[in-house]
């Protein structure tokens, strides 16, 4: 591809490494709200996706002793304490350098709610390689479809020659629906197993994305 699109990144799993944290945090919940069940790493990795409430139910919370707004915040508070301590992801810093070597404009598209998110790649020193930080309004992580879409219509960036760069199956439906090349990392939220299944392009390092986009 030519860099004269756009590189929309997915925040949490991809760019930011939170996955071990997530994971714990998922655990810390049914231990809090007195649910037996436990998960592994690889375990949790098979739960995840989008919507949040629908992983919530598959994790085994149930609404009606818990609803799912008060999940939700007790989820982020907890989560907030803590993510400071959550790192870039490897390689991603030298990876954002040579793609705006390159001439690709990047922006970061985000199923978390817009203030955290410019808070987070903030506290990084990130924001700098972006020219917008896309995300939600609220803390229930729906769907950024509708954000990648609007941005569009409103750059009047050709779809085409956009890619999604995620750690999620999400990634690759919001790739679909606006109409961009979609790569999956394997390194966040999502085994490698049910990456495959959504994307061609699926790669272990963010380190090999540039090599990977003169090829497609």
């Amino acid at each position: 591809m030519q860099p004269n699109g756009m590189i929309f990144w997915d925040w949490n799993g991809t760019l930011m490494d939170d996955v071990d944290f997530t994971h714990s945090c998922l655990n810390w919940m049914l231990e809090t709200h007195g649910y037996p069940q436990r998960y592994d790493l690889a375990a949790y990795r098979e739960l995840f996706g989008f919507p949040i409430e629908d992983y919530y139910r598959c994790a085994g919370f149930d609404f009606a002793r818990h609803p799912y707004p008060e999940l939700a915040a007790r989820f982020m508070e907890h989560y907030n304490a803590g993510v400071p301590g959550c790192a870039v992801t490897a390689h991603a810093v030298d990876t954002l350098q040579t793609l705006a070597r390159m001439g690709w404009r990047q922006a970061v598209l985000s199923a978390s709610r817009r203030d955290y998110l410019i808070e987070q790649v903030s506290a990084r020193g990130l924001q700098g390689f972006f020219t917008e930080l896309l995300g939600l309004a609220d803390i229930y992580g729906v769907s950024k479809v509708q954000l990648g879409t609007d941005y569009l219509r409103r750059t009047g960036i050709d779809p085409a020659a956009c890619v999604m760069v995620g750690d999620t199956d999400h990634d690759a439906a919001v790739a679909a629906a606006i109409g961009a090349v979609c790569v999956l990392y394997t390194g966040g939220h999502q085994s490698r197993a049910r990456l495959e299944k959504v994307s061609p392009y699926v790669i272990d390092d963010l380190a090999q994305l540039p090599a990977l986009l003169e090829t497609i």
